[in-house]
């Protein structure tokens, strides 16, 4: 029979879910797994009908990072180079991506998985989920998820993860700021889809500047940052979705968004 597509996507009610599905494998990041995943982010992501992404996977294992048996000698450096560069697409792609995007988190998240999770805007979890960085135990330590990683985490705690190995409970991960919110396993997809429909209710242009603007700032400092935002609080007010939210407000009836 056919080999089972390595993700699998679909769409309702505005949002997709991108579905890891190699659970034999841990739902590694092998390159071909990667690739999947990059066209499945990229489908029709201009498409009005599309408000938000959420990331899930099968198994007992969310996602163990890079698959080694790509990463051994037998392979040359060649290979190695191709799977982190494009790793590496895929994680600032997500931030670059139009429409939020929810990892939806069941299991164990490590290495480049837990990369993946701190890579998405918003990130929920059920309580059995842990998130680890282990390459120090097999020598290759995990510089790339350090990445994002540490732009997620408090530096020390991300470097504890990143030195020892040792995984983040779900309700630690949310302590520090790796996950949005930890719920029992049975409410995880009430939950995730709670925040989707949120979104829903918004202006696509609107998000989508809002989100493009938030991780131009975030790496500015305070001044720039300012003006950076002040002057697309003014571009915002040029939408036509910006003027008929306001108009909407002052009128006390809910918006209709062009998007």
């Amino acid at each position: 029979p056919p080999a089972e597509p390595l993700t699998e996507r679909r769409q309702a009610g505005g949002v997709r879910t991108i579905v890891l599905n190699n659970p034999r494998r841990r739902n590694a990041l092998s390159l071909p797994m990667l690739q999947s995943l990059r066209r499945d982010l990229l489908h029709d992501v201009k498409s009005r009908e599309l408000r938000v992404i959420v990331i899930a996977a099968k198994g007992p294992v969310f996602c163990s990072g890079h698959d080694l048996k790509e990463l051994s000698s037998e392979d040359d450096v060649k290979h190695h180079s191709q799977v982190f560069e494009l790793c590496a697409e895929v994680m600032t792609l997500i931030q670059k991506l139009p429409v939020p995007v929810i990892a939806k988190v069941n299991g164990l998240a490590t290495a480049a998985g837990c990369q993946l999770v701190a890579s998405c805007d918003i990130a929920v979890a059920s309580e059995k989920s842990q998130f680890a960085t282990p390459g120090v135990n097999i020598g290759l330590f995990c510089s790339t998820p350090a990445v994002a990683l540490g732009r997620s985490l408090p530096r020390k705690v991300a470097l504890e993860m990143l030195f020892t190995g040792e995984p983040l409970s779900a309700h630690e991960a949310l302590m520090h700021g790796l996950v949005s919110k930890v719920v029992p396993e049975d409410k995880l997809e009430e939950e995730t889809m709670k925040i989707s429909q949120k979104i829903c209710e918004s202006s696509k242009s609107v998000l989508a500047l809002g989100k493009a603007t938030f991780y131009r700032q975030i790496s500015q400092d305070l001044d720039t940052a300012y003006k950076i935002t002040t002057k697309v609080m003014v571009d915002n007010l040029t939408l036509r979705d910006g003027q008929e939210g306001i108009e909407a407000f002052v009128q006390k009836r809910k918006p209709v968004w062009s998007h």
